[in-house]
Protein backbone atom coordinates (compact mmCIF):
# COMPACT_ATOMS: atom_id res chain seq x y z
CA UNK A 1 0.00 0.00 0.00
CA UNK A 2 1.34 3.60 -0.87
CA UNK A 3 0.47 6.19 1.68
CA UNK A 4 -0.31 9.50 -0.82
CA UNK A 5 0.05 12.88 1.26
CA UNK A 6 -2.80 15.37 -0.21
CA UNK A 7 -1.46 19.07 -0.70
CA UNK A 8 -3.58 20.94 1.15
CA UNK A 9 -4.37 24.93 0.12
CA UNK A 10 -5.10 26.94 3.30
CA UNK A 11 -6.38 30.57 2.65
CA UNK A 12 -5.47 31.78 5.86
CA UNK A 13 -1.49 30.55 5.78
CA UNK A 14 1.57 30.65 4.57
CA UNK A 15 3.56 27.91 3.07
CA UNK A 16 7.40 28.21 2.99
CA UNK A 17 9.67 25.89 1.70
CA UNK A 18 12.47 24.47 4.51
CA UNK A 19 14.46 22.07 5.87
CA UNK A 20 14.26 21.04 9.38
CA UNK A 21 17.93 19.99 10.26
CA UNK A 22 19.80 18.38 13.04
CA UNK A 23 23.14 19.91 13.26
CA UNK A 24 25.97 18.78 16.20
CA UNK A 25 24.15 18.45 19.48
CA UNK A 26 21.34 21.36 18.21
CA UNK A 27 18.06 21.08 15.68
CA UNK A 28 16.75 24.11 13.73
CA UNK A 29 14.63 25.27 10.99
CA UNK A 30 16.83 26.08 7.52
CA UNK A 31 15.34 28.74 5.10
CA UNK A 32 16.54 29.91 1.57
CA UNK A 33 16.33 33.53 2.03
CA UNK A 34 14.89 33.73 -1.44
CA UNK A 35 12.10 31.75 0.09
CA UNK A 36 10.60 33.32 2.22
CA UNK A 37 8.06 36.22 2.08
CA UNK A 38 9.44 39.19 0.48
CA UNK A 39 8.66 41.04 3.76
CA UNK A 40 10.90 39.00 5.20
CA UNK A 41 13.66 39.13 3.34
CA UNK A 42 15.32 42.39 5.38
CA UNK A 43 16.10 42.15 8.96
CA UNK A 44 13.14 43.78 10.86
CA UNK A 45 10.20 43.16 12.59
CA UNK A 46 8.56 41.44 9.61
CA UNK A 47 11.22 38.45 9.74
CA UNK A 48 11.66 38.19 13.43
CA UNK A 49 7.39 37.81 13.62
CA UNK A 50 7.41 34.71 11.09
CA UNK A 51 10.26 32.65 13.02
CA UNK A 52 8.74 33.36 16.09
CA UNK A 53 5.70 31.95 14.83
CA UNK A 54 7.50 29.17 12.64
CA UNK A 55 9.51 28.04 15.48
CA UNK A 56 5.99 29.03 18.26
CA UNK A 57 6.88 31.35 20.19
CA UNK A 58 6.01 33.33 22.44
CA UNK A 59 4.90 30.33 24.29
CA UNK A 60 3.89 30.88 28.33
CA UNK A 61 3.77 27.13 28.86
CA UNK A 62 7.11 26.74 27.54
CA UNK A 63 6.39 23.74 25.14
CA UNK A 64 6.39 25.47 21.70
CA UNK A 65 3.46 22.88 21.00
CA UNK A 66 2.37 25.12 18.28
CA UNK A 67 5.65 25.38 16.25
CA UNK A 68 8.65 23.62 15.09
CA UNK A 69 10.61 24.61 18.75
CA UNK A 70 11.01 21.76 21.07
CA UNK A 71 11.02 23.81 24.09
CA UNK A 72 14.96 24.01 24.96
CA UNK A 73 17.95 26.74 23.42
CA UNK A 74 19.15 23.62 21.27
CA UNK A 75 15.66 22.86 19.29
CA UNK A 76 14.45 26.85 19.25
CA UNK A 77 16.87 27.97 16.32
CA UNK A 78 16.27 29.32 12.71
CA UNK A 79 19.00 29.45 9.59
CA UNK A 80 18.81 31.44 6.84
CA UNK A 81 21.20 31.02 3.93
CA UNK A 82 21.94 33.33 1.03
CA UNK A 83 24.53 33.36 -2.13
CA UNK A 84 27.68 34.78 -0.61
CA UNK A 85 27.77 38.71 -1.19
CA UNK A 86 31.81 38.02 -0.09
CA UNK A 87 34.49 37.54 -2.13
CA UNK A 88 36.36 34.02 -1.88
CA UNK A 89 32.45 32.85 -0.06
CA UNK A 90 29.99 30.61 -0.98
CA UNK A 91 27.29 31.12 1.54
CA UNK A 92 26.28 33.57 3.46
CA UNK A 93 25.02 31.99 7.19
CA UNK A 94 22.73 34.38 9.33
CA UNK A 95 21.74 32.28 12.72
CA UNK A 96 18.37 33.60 14.75
CA UNK A 97 17.96 32.23 18.28
CA UNK A 98 14.02 32.21 18.96
CA UNK A 99 13.67 33.02 22.21
CA UNK A 100 11.09 30.48 23.74
CA UNK A 101 9.02 32.45 26.16
CA UNK A 102 9.44 35.82 25.00
CA UNK A 103 8.48 37.52 21.81
CA UNK A 104 11.81 38.20 20.35
CA UNK A 105 14.93 36.47 18.00
CA UNK A 106 18.63 36.94 19.47
CA UNK A 107 20.78 37.81 16.16
CA UNK A 108 23.96 38.36 18.16
CA UNK A 109 25.62 35.57 17.82
CA UNK A 110 26.39 32.25 15.89
CA UNK A 111 25.44 28.69 16.69
CA UNK A 112 28.44 26.75 16.43
CA UNK A 113 26.23 22.75 16.37
CA UNK A 114 23.99 24.48 13.34
CA UNK A 115 27.36 25.83 11.62
CA UNK A 116 28.22 22.20 10.36
CA UNK A 117 24.56 21.23 9.17
CA UNK A 118 25.38 24.96 6.59
CA UNK A 119 27.50 22.60 4.65
CA UNK A 120 25.15 20.05 3.66
CA UNK A 121 22.51 22.52 3.13
CA UNK A 122 24.11 24.77 0.74
CA UNK A 123 24.83 21.84 -1.39
CA UNK A 124 20.78 20.33 -1.39
CA UNK A 125 20.01 23.81 -1.90
CA UNK A 126 22.16 24.50 -4.58
CA UNK A 127 24.58 27.06 -3.51
CA UNK A 128 27.71 24.79 -4.51
CA UNK A 129 28.46 24.35 -8.36
CA UNK A 130 27.98 20.54 -9.28
CA UNK A 131 31.42 20.68 -10.67
CA UNK A 132 33.07 21.13 -7.26
CA UNK A 133 31.34 18.34 -5.63
CA UNK A 134 33.81 14.73 -6.25
CA UNK A 135 32.06 11.67 -6.74
CA UNK A 136 33.66 10.20 -3.61
CA UNK A 137 35.71 12.44 -1.52
CA UNK A 138 35.43 15.80 0.62
CA UNK A 139 33.88 19.33 -0.23
CA UNK A 140 34.69 22.86 1.49
CA UNK A 141 31.90 25.23 1.88
CA UNK A 142 33.11 28.41 2.41
CA UNK A 143 31.03 30.34 4.98
CA UNK A 144 30.29 34.07 5.76
CA UNK A 145 28.90 33.74 9.24
CA UNK A 146 26.85 36.70 9.14
CA UNK A 147 26.24 37.60 12.33
CA UNK A 148 29.31 37.77 13.88
CA UNK A 149 31.38 38.43 10.01
CA UNK A 150 33.65 35.39 10.76
CA UNK A 151 34.69 32.74 7.91
CA UNK A 152 34.16 29.10 8.47
CA UNK A 153 34.87 26.48 6.37
CA UNK A 154 32.87 23.24 6.51
CA UNK A 155 33.84 20.20 4.84
CA UNK A 156 30.88 17.77 3.70
CA UNK A 157 31.59 14.34 3.07
CA UNK A 158 30.84 13.30 -0.63
CA UNK A 159 30.03 9.74 -1.53
CA UNK A 160 28.66 8.85 -4.83
CA UNK A 161 28.17 12.32 -5.90
CA UNK A 162 25.88 12.83 -2.78
CA UNK A 163 26.27 14.23 0.48
CA UNK A 164 27.08 11.42 3.15
CA UNK A 165 25.29 11.52 6.28
CA UNK A 166 25.38 7.90 7.50
CA UNK A 167 29.00 6.82 9.06
CA UNK A 168 30.40 5.91 12.68
CA UNK A 169 31.02 8.85 13.76
CA UNK A 170 29.73 9.40 17.38
CA UNK A 171 29.32 12.56 18.82
CA UNK A 172 28.14 12.75 22.58
CA UNK A 173 24.85 13.87 22.77
CA UNK A 174 23.71 13.07 20.24
CA UNK A 175 22.30 9.05 20.08
CA UNK A 176 23.09 8.03 16.47
CA UNK A 177 26.69 7.74 14.62
CA UNK A 178 26.89 9.37 11.31
CA UNK A 179 29.53 10.95 8.67
CA UNK A 180 32.14 12.90 10.16
CA UNK A 181 32.06 16.67 9.21
CA UNK A 182 35.02 18.68 10.42
CA UNK A 183 34.60 22.47 11.09
CA UNK A 184 36.99 24.88 10.84
CA UNK A 185 36.28 28.88 12.61
CA UNK A 186 38.93 31.27 10.93
CA UNK A 187 40.11 33.60 13.23
CA UNK A 188 37.17 33.08 16.04
CA UNK A 189 38.31 36.53 18.00
CA UNK A 190 35.84 39.76 18.12
CA UNK A 191 35.80 41.01 15.01
CA UNK A 192 37.49 43.74 16.31
CA UNK A 193 40.52 41.46 16.68
CA UNK A 194 40.18 42.08 20.98
CA UNK A 195 39.68 38.64 22.21
CA UNK A 196 39.85 39.58 25.70
CA UNK A 197 37.65 42.68 25.57
CA UNK A 198 38.91 43.93 29.10
CA UNK A 199 42.50 43.74 28.22
CA UNK A 200 43.00 40.87 30.93
CA UNK A 201 43.28 37.18 30.49
CA UNK A 202 42.13 37.20 33.81
CA UNK A 203 39.34 39.40 35.59
CA UNK A 204 37.88 40.34 39.00
CA UNK A 205 34.23 40.29 38.56
CA UNK A 206 32.27 42.36 41.03
CA UNK A 207 28.65 41.14 41.50
CA UNK A 208 26.46 42.52 44.16
CA UNK A 209 25.74 39.97 46.82
CA UNK A 210 28.14 37.84 45.78
CA UNK A 211 31.38 39.24 45.96
CA UNK A 212 34.34 39.39 43.68
CA UNK A 213 34.52 36.41 41.41
CA UNK A 214 37.95 35.08 39.08
CA UNK A 215 36.95 35.45 35.65
CA UNK A 216 38.23 35.21 32.26
CA UNK A 217 36.15 37.36 29.60
CA UNK A 218 36.39 35.89 26.28
CA UNK A 219 35.19 36.84 22.74
CA UNK A 220 36.11 34.00 20.46
CA UNK A 221 33.29 32.04 18.73
CA UNK A 222 30.78 33.24 21.32
CA UNK A 223 31.26 36.32 24.34
CA UNK A 224 31.77 33.77 27.08
CA UNK A 225 32.59 34.38 31.02
CA UNK A 226 34.13 31.74 32.90
CA UNK A 227 34.32 31.11 36.01
CA UNK A 228 35.31 28.84 38.72
CA UNK A 229 33.14 26.47 39.98
CA UNK A 230 34.42 26.00 43.41
CA UNK A 231 33.52 29.60 43.53
CA UNK A 232 30.06 29.39 43.46
CA UNK A 233 29.45 26.38 44.98
CA UNK A 234 29.58 23.56 42.40
CA UNK A 235 31.82 20.44 41.31
CA UNK A 236 31.65 21.01 37.76
CA UNK A 237 30.36 17.78 37.48
CA UNK A 238 26.61 18.99 37.50
CA UNK A 239 23.90 17.41 35.56
CA UNK A 240 21.34 19.95 34.32
CA UNK A 241 18.54 18.84 36.84
CA UNK A 242 21.43 20.42 39.56
CA UNK A 243 20.87 23.54 37.89
CA UNK A 244 17.67 24.25 35.90
CA UNK A 245 15.57 22.82 38.86
CA UNK A 246 16.98 25.80 41.23
CA UNK A 247 15.45 28.85 40.98
CA UNK A 248 18.64 30.37 42.76
CA UNK A 249 20.96 28.78 40.92
CA UNK A 250 19.52 29.89 37.79
CA UNK A 251 19.20 33.79 38.76
CA UNK A 252 23.12 33.90 40.18
CA UNK A 253 24.27 32.71 36.76
CA UNK A 254 21.73 35.35 35.12
CA UNK A 255 23.58 37.60 37.29
CA UNK A 256 26.93 36.62 36.46
CA UNK A 257 26.04 36.60 32.87
CA UNK A 258 24.39 40.73 33.20
CA UNK A 259 27.48 42.26 34.66
CA UNK A 260 29.30 40.27 32.73
CA UNK A 261 28.09 41.93 29.83
CA UNK A 262 28.72 44.96 31.09
CA UNK A 263 32.21 44.72 31.93
CA UNK A 264 33.02 43.13 28.58
CA UNK A 265 31.07 46.32 26.91
CA UNK A 266 28.79 44.48 24.92
CA UNK A 267 25.84 46.01 27.15
CA UNK A 268 25.64 49.76 28.92
CA UNK A 269 23.31 48.69 31.68
CA UNK A 270 22.23 45.09 33.55
CA UNK A 271 18.43 45.45 32.42
CA UNK A 272 19.42 45.29 29.14
CA UNK A 273 20.81 41.43 29.36
CA UNK A 274 17.08 40.91 28.96
CA UNK A 275 17.01 41.42 25.41
CA UNK A 276 20.33 39.63 24.71
CA UNK A 277 19.64 36.41 26.01
CA UNK A 278 21.85 34.65 23.53
CA UNK A 279 25.36 36.38 24.73
CA UNK A 280 27.37 36.11 26.69
CA UNK A 281 27.29 32.70 27.77
CA UNK A 282 28.59 31.65 30.94
CA UNK A 283 30.22 28.46 32.13
CA UNK A 284 31.78 27.33 35.45
CA UNK A 285 34.55 25.23 34.99
CA UNK A 286 37.05 22.56 37.37
CA UNK A 287 40.05 20.73 37.10
CA UNK A 288 39.69 17.28 35.51
CA UNK A 289 37.69 14.48 37.68
CA UNK A 290 35.61 11.62 37.01
CA UNK A 291 31.47 11.79 36.92
CA UNK A 292 29.01 10.22 34.82
CA UNK A 293 27.48 11.73 31.92
CA UNK A 294 23.71 12.27 31.76
CA UNK A 295 23.08 8.85 29.73
CA UNK A 296 24.83 7.08 31.98
CA UNK A 297 28.27 6.60 30.36
CA UNK A 298 31.36 6.91 32.73
CA UNK A 299 33.67 9.75 32.21
CA UNK A 300 37.70 9.56 33.31
CA UNK A 301 39.41 12.11 34.57
CA UNK A 302 42.52 10.29 32.79
CA UNK A 303 40.28 11.57 29.62
CA UNK A 304 40.07 15.20 29.83
CA UNK A 305 41.70 18.30 30.38
CA UNK A 306 39.05 20.06 32.27
CA UNK A 307 35.67 19.50 33.08
CA UNK A 308 33.33 22.91 32.09
CA UNK A 309 29.06 23.53 32.14
CA UNK A 310 27.66 25.82 30.27
CA UNK A 311 24.39 27.69 29.79
CA UNK A 312 22.52 28.94 27.15
CA UNK A 313 19.44 31.16 27.28
CA UNK A 314 18.85 30.98 30.99
CA UNK A 315 19.36 27.37 31.10
CA UNK A 316 22.35 24.67 31.79
CA UNK A 317 23.19 23.34 28.02
CA UNK A 318 22.81 19.49 28.20
CA UNK A 319 25.75 18.74 26.34
CA UNK A 320 28.12 22.05 24.79
CA UNK A 321 27.23 24.95 22.29
CA UNK A 322 29.47 24.79 19.18
CA UNK A 323 30.69 28.43 19.74
CA UNK A 324 31.25 27.48 23.41
CA UNK A 325 33.63 25.19 22.70
CA UNK A 326 35.57 27.65 20.75
CA UNK A 327 35.90 29.56 23.23
CA UNK A 328 36.79 26.98 26.03
CA UNK A 329 39.22 25.51 23.02
CA UNK A 330 40.55 29.35 22.67
CA UNK A 331 40.78 30.37 26.21
CA UNK A 332 42.72 27.07 27.08
CA UNK A 333 45.76 27.92 24.72
CA UNK A 334 46.30 31.28 26.11
CA UNK A 335 48.63 30.92 29.56
CA UNK A 336 47.34 32.86 32.47
CA UNK A 337 43.19 32.82 31.72
CA UNK A 338 40.93 30.33 34.27
CA UNK A 339 40.12 28.02 31.39
CA UNK A 340 44.20 27.57 31.27
CA UNK A 341 45.59 26.94 34.23
CA UNK A 342 42.64 24.70 35.84
CA UNK A 343 43.64 22.62 32.56
CA UNK A 344 47.04 22.34 33.82
CA UNK A 345 48.34 25.10 32.43
CA UNK A 346 51.17 25.90 29.60
CA UNK A 347 51.30 25.96 25.47
CA UNK A 348 48.11 24.10 24.61
CA UNK A 349 47.20 23.51 20.70
CA UNK A 350 44.19 21.40 21.33
CA UNK A 351 41.59 20.47 24.84
CA UNK A 352 39.42 17.80 25.54
CA UNK A 353 37.02 18.71 28.15
CA UNK A 354 33.81 17.19 29.77
CA UNK A 355 30.28 18.25 29.08
CA UNK A 356 27.29 16.66 30.79
CA UNK A 357 26.82 14.32 27.87
CA UNK A 358 30.54 13.45 27.82
CA UNK A 359 33.81 14.72 25.99
CA UNK A 360 34.93 16.56 22.99
CA UNK A 361 38.17 17.60 21.67
CA UNK A 362 38.37 20.99 20.02
CA UNK A 363 41.83 22.73 18.48
CA UNK A 364 42.81 26.31 18.65
CA UNK A 365 46.35 27.65 18.23
CA UNK A 366 47.08 31.14 19.66
CA UNK A 367 49.02 33.87 18.60
CA UNK A 368 50.06 36.58 20.57
CA UNK A 369 50.50 39.48 17.85
CA UNK A 370 51.04 43.54 18.78
CA UNK A 371 50.48 42.34 22.38
CA UNK A 372 46.49 40.60 21.64
CA UNK A 373 46.22 37.64 21.52
CA UNK A 374 44.18 36.00 18.76
CA UNK A 375 43.20 32.31 17.22
CA UNK A 376 44.43 31.57 13.90
CA UNK A 377 41.98 28.40 13.76
CA UNK A 378 39.73 26.55 15.89
CA UNK A 379 38.39 23.47 15.03
CA UNK A 380 35.98 20.40 15.99
CA UNK A 381 34.19 17.48 14.39
CA UNK A 382 30.16 17.34 14.20
CA UNK A 383 27.97 15.58 12.28
CA UNK A 384 24.42 16.68 10.88
CA UNK A 385 21.18 15.21 8.54
CA UNK A 386 18.27 16.49 7.43
CA UNK A 387 15.30 15.60 9.34
CA UNK A 388 12.42 16.70 7.24
CA UNK A 389 11.68 18.32 4.24
CA UNK A 390 9.06 20.25 2.35
CA UNK A 391 6.96 23.50 3.73
CA UNK A 392 6.49 24.93 7.12
CA UNK A 393 3.05 26.23 7.25
CA UNK A 394 2.34 29.86 9.36
CA UNK A 395 -0.69 31.64 9.93
CA UNK A 396 -1.00 35.11 8.55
Amino acid sequence: MTLRIKEYHVSNSLKIPAMYMRGGTSKGVFFRLEDLPKEAQQAGEARDQLLLRVIGSPDPYGKQIDGMGGASSSTSKAVILSKSEQADHDVDYLFGQVSIDKAFVDWSGNCGNLSAAVGPFAIYSGFIDPERIPNNGVVTVRVWQANIGKTILIHVPIEQGEVQECGDFELDGVTFPAAEIAVDFLDPADDSGVMFPTGNVLDQLQIPGMGTLNATLINAGIPTIFIDAHDIGYQGTELQEAINNDDHALAMFEAIRAYGAVKMGLIEHIEQAQLRQHTPKVAFVAKAQSYLSSSGKAVSANDVDIVVRALSMGKLHHAMMGTAAVAIASAASVPGTLVNMLAGGGAKESVTFGHPSGTLKVGAKAVLREGHWGIEKASMSRSARVLMEGWVRVHR
